[in-house]
């Protein structure tokens, strides 16, 4: 568990009642002699990151590490440098330029797009796989705009003889048109975008047979053409394909068994349903020398909890646990995965044994095996990230926690810890910093603990009163405050506190790990929870006898760019100052998969999306923001801040726009400098 550090952060900072609600639970005492930090550093990391020693394996005895800039191969036993020191690691390489999402198959024939098509190839040049039909037609790559854990679309069978891909049909999708500036008069680029509660993708699943030259579709009738295929999944035999079909609301998941000969229809293993929603992310986690698999769902038991199934429908809960878990991998008999049941600001590597899965006829029965007690491997307080070797015996461990910057040690699977390869110094020891506290306040509706970070002022004097600036993210998918080095700190929150400035950082409900409950507590309400518990948050600040409660201040980005101007519009009274970054205006321009999942449609949630939009809002805005923006932006796409504008036109109401002409999403590289130059000389001139 985390440091209960209490009576020594109240002794370094504050008498005991004045710290009565804050709920401290760990600190990083300040540095009143460092240098101050420069926005390069903070932005860039030069000099500011943590210097993590990197590793990973070879093979189940060798492990790859840098050393004097060159990649070096180790012995994990003896440490000793291995064959010489190479380290050579396989990168892909293309055989032709223009290629996209190459994949090795288990014999080394590469499969790959170029173009709109799909090919392979085993030496001998390109072959084409399935060639594409027109401009709205894409073969072998990523769908579904990457949710429900997709990042390819190219799947091979475990044998290396067939190549499962995806077919994405986008004829009915609208075109969204970006502006590319730099063409000589300029170029409308058009992207494919389907808009909520609009026409949709239509993805098929084909399998080609490389001994045939064929390719067979699997036959999925279930729900309508806009249902999701995700989490493909191989049986171990590469004779059958498992789909996880997802129906357009999002509340059905049917997982599906598919022949890889003929693509005919075998059946349906299990379900999910939820009135809510079911948002499948895990493929399929075959446990070795079986036929048995692991499933992944929060919908049974309320938390991303491991089931052990068979293919005639038969579900074990393996992982009985209240907390959120991950599947790391399997030797055959233990099953290795990542927990937050310590704490959810903490990630550890546990193992369970599973016996008695096959009889000794070598018949396989859920039923009947037998699960072990659960084991943790990680026994330090932290984050840890996890790699383990091919044969699962040893583990590299890469961690940190909120006074240890990081450690990377190899353990073995049983428990023994066989190394250190590095531990990482404070890489702000030179720097000008205040005072970094973690702790909890109750969400608003009381049922949980809501963890967040406190950067304090360098130069703190209790005798007087700060500015603050909340940076907030609050959606789906994230979690900006952990168990990490300083709790997963930004420099420019350093950058920040060096300024005269308390910089805030809170989880609110909907984000991860930290089961369903409170992540689906924003459904059909998006921002509405969220800014419940930053308020609580917030008023806690305000009690704080050196927090300006006249001066605070909000930033956020995409999901955050919402937040903040949904906190400036349903709280004028608090927030003086806000900058948003490519914030969300209404819901019913953000794209399908995602903002169907927490919103659903204008449709069946009318209530919902009047209440949510900032453009009902707009009117509202007292406070001074500023909104930044990508010009071609492909996710959050310019009709939202732009109409935002338009409406405080109407409205007779000030606000500052600055867009970012060739940035998409998020600006990068020495452009962010810029950006974060202009967020600062905002609150700067304004809070």
């Amino acid at each position: 568990m985390i440091m209960r550090k209490i009576a020594l952060t109240i002794a370094l900072l504050l008498p005991i009642a004045a710290w009565s609600q804050t709920g401290v639970v760990a600190v990083h005492p300040a540095n009143h002699d460092g240098k101050m930090m420069t926005m390069e550093e903070a932005v860039m990391g030069t000099g500011t990151r943590v210097a993590s020693t990197w590793a990973s394996w070879l093979d189940n005895s060798t492990y790859a590490c840098m050393k004097d800039g060159k990649l070096t191969a180790y012995d994990a036993i003896t440490g000793e440098v291995k064959d010489g020191g190479d380290a050579t690691i396989r990168t892909v390489q293309g055989g032709s330029r223009g290629i996209r999402g190459a994949v090795f198959s288990s014999t080394g024939v590469q499969a790959y797009s170029k173009g709109r098509s799909l090919y392979i190839n085993d030496g001998g040049g390109d072959i084409l796989v399935a060639g594409s039909e027109s401009d709205q037609i894409t073969y072998g790559e990523s769908v579904s705009r990457n949710e429900f854990g997709i990042n390819g679309g190219i799947f091979w069978s475990p044998d290396g003889s067939k190549l499962a891909f995806y077919r994405k049909d986008e004829s009915r999708v609208t075109d969204f048109p970006l502006l590319d500036i730099s063409t000589r008069t300029g170029t409308l680029m058009s992207i494919k975008y389907p808009m909520n509660g609009m026409e949709s993708e239509e993805v098929s699943l084909g399998v080609y047979d490389l001994a045939t030259g064929k390719t067979i579709w699997c036959d999925v009738t279930d729900f309508g053409y806009d249902r999701y295929l995700t989490n493909i999944s191989w049986g171990p035999d590469s004779k059958n394909v498992f789909i996880q079909v997802l129906d357009r609301s999002q509340k059905h998941v049917r997982l599906n068994m598919y022949r890889s000969s003929d693509g005919s229809f075998v059946r349906t293993i299990l379900t999910d349903d939820d009135p809510q929603f079911v948002e499948p992310s895990d493929p399929l986690y075959f446990i070795k020398g079986t036929y048995t698999f692991l499933y992944r769902t929060d919908v049974r038991d309320g938390f991303r909890n491991l089931y052990l199934c068979d293919t005639l429908g038969t579900v074990r809960r393996l992982t009985t646990v209240n907390a959120d878990v991950a599947y790391v991998d399997n030797d055959g008999s233990n099953v290795f995965y990542t927990s937050a049941e310590v704490s959810p600001v903490e990630n550890h590597l546990f193992k369970i044994q599973i016996s008695g899965l096959k009889s000794r006829k070598g018949t396989e029965s859920v039923a009947k095996a037998k699960f072990g007690k659960a084991v943790r491997l990680t026994p330090e307080e932290g984050w840890h990230n996890i790699t383990l070797s091919g044969d699962q015996k040893k583990f590299i461990d890469i961690f940190s926690s909120f006074n240890v910057p990081s450690v990377t040690q190899i353990r073995t699977t049983d428990g023994k810890l066989i190394r250190e390869l590095g531990r990482a110094e404070d890489p702000l020891k030179s720097f000008k910093t205040g005072d970094i506290m973690l702790g909890t306040v109750k969400s608003a509706d009381g049922k949980f603990d809501n963890w967040y970070r406190l950067y304090l002022p360098a130069d703190f004097d209790p005798s007087k009163k700060y500015p603050v600036v909340l940076y907030v993210y609050g959606g789906p998918h994230s979690q900006m405050v952990n168990d990490s080095w300083l709790g997963g700190v930004r420099m420019w929150e350093t950058l920040m506190a060096q300024k005269g400035y308390v910089v805030y950082v809170q989880d609110n409900r909907g984000t991860s790990n930290r089961g369903a409950e409170f992540e689906k507590a924003i459904h059909r309400h998006c921002g509405q929870n969220e800014m419940a518990d930053q308020m609580v948050g917030i008023n806690m600040l305000k009690s704080l006898p050196f927090v300006d409660s006249e001066r605070i201040g909000v930033h956020g980005w995409s999901y955050g760019g919402f937040m903040t101007i949904s906190l400036m519009t349903h709280y004028p009274e608090t927030f003086k100052v806000g900058v948003a970054g490519g914030p969300v205006i209404d819901w019913k321009w953000y794209e399908i998969m995602y903002g169907e999942r927490y919103m659903e449609t204008e449709e069946t949630n009318p209530e919902g999306f009047k209440e949510t939009s900032l453009i009902e809002n707009a009117a509202n805005l007292k406070g001074k923001l500023l909104i930044c923006q990508g010009a071609i932006d492909n996710t959050v796409v310019w009709e939202h801040s732009l109409s935002f504008v338009q409406k405080c036109i109407e409205n007779g109401t000030q606000l500052d726009y600055f867009p970012y002409p060739r940035s998409e999403h998020n600006v990068f590289g020495r452009w962010r400098i810029h950006l974060m130059d202009k967020v600062t000389d905002y609150f700067d001139l304004y809070l």
